[in-house]
């Protein structure tokens, strides 16, 4: 994959503008008046994304996962014939977030129109949807100004940033060991806009590249100064 991945609303490069050092307590700031998490174990409930533009790099995405945050990860990219479909395991506190932002949006039981008035077709369209038991719902957006739905949109592009760069490392490593120095930018440039779901999860694959020797003596090092600065965090 090339090393930009453009996957929604406000996106048309690497993802939305931001900076500074990423922390998750930055993201709970996005999500106000939340209420308790209501899901357990035992819910029979599952909760899905999709993004969908046909010109973009990554032209489509579907999120599945159920209230443990466990689930799977479809990706298209562009030119490619068939999707690629990976095991998706949320870390805790992105699960904790997302659960929260679907509760706050009382989503089965509410009939918002998520959608602003102004469209943004060109950014790619959105689909969150949500099942227990019996009931379902599914909402479509380009753009909206709810700010529950923009967070929850946001924390599933971040998710997709990680899953598939981890993807896109497995194949790096295997084939094409070159291409993982601009991968470690990559790292740096969502690191940078805090567009990653829970960076701690790169841990074990950053300290596994350290020690690669497959992988250029360049990548080694930048993934050592990348692992440090994490661990700092």
């Amino acid at each position: 994959m090339a090393a930009l991945l453009i996957t929604g609303a406000a996106i048309c490069a690497l993802g939305q503008n931001g900076s500074g050092a990423v922390k998750q307590n930055r993201r709970e700031a996005e999500v106000k008046a939340v209420p308790a998490i209501k899901s357990t174990p035992t819910d029979d409930v599952s909760y899905s994304y999709e993004f969908k533009k046909a010109e973009f790099l990554v032209r489509h995405i579907i999120i599945k996962h159920d209230a443990q945050g466990r689930g799977e990860i479809t990706f298209e990219k562009l030119g490619d014939l068939e999707a690629i479909v990976e095991p998706l395991e949320l870390s805790e506190s992105a699960r904790a977030r997302i659960l929260a932002l679907w509760e706050a949006l009382h989503f089965l039981d509410s009939s918002a129109n998520y959608q602003a008035d102004k469209q943004f077709p060109q950014l790619g369209t959105m689909w969150l949807k949500m099942e227990r038991g019996t009931r379902n719902r599914v909402a479509e957006f380009n753009w909206t100004n709810d700010p529950n739905a923009k967070a929850l949109a946001d924390e599933y592009r971040r998710a997709a940033n990680q899953a598939i760069l981890v993807f896109d490392f497995s194949v790096a490593r295997q084939t094409q060991p070159l291409d993982t120095p601009k991968l470690l930018d990559r790292i740096d440039s969502y690191l940078k806009r805090n567009e990653l779901s829970d960076p701690q999860q790169l841990l074990p694959l950053l300290s596994d590249l350290t020690t690669d020797e497959r992988v250029p003596l360049m990548a080694r090092n930048h993934a050592a100064r990348i692992l440090k600065k994490l661990e700092k965090e």
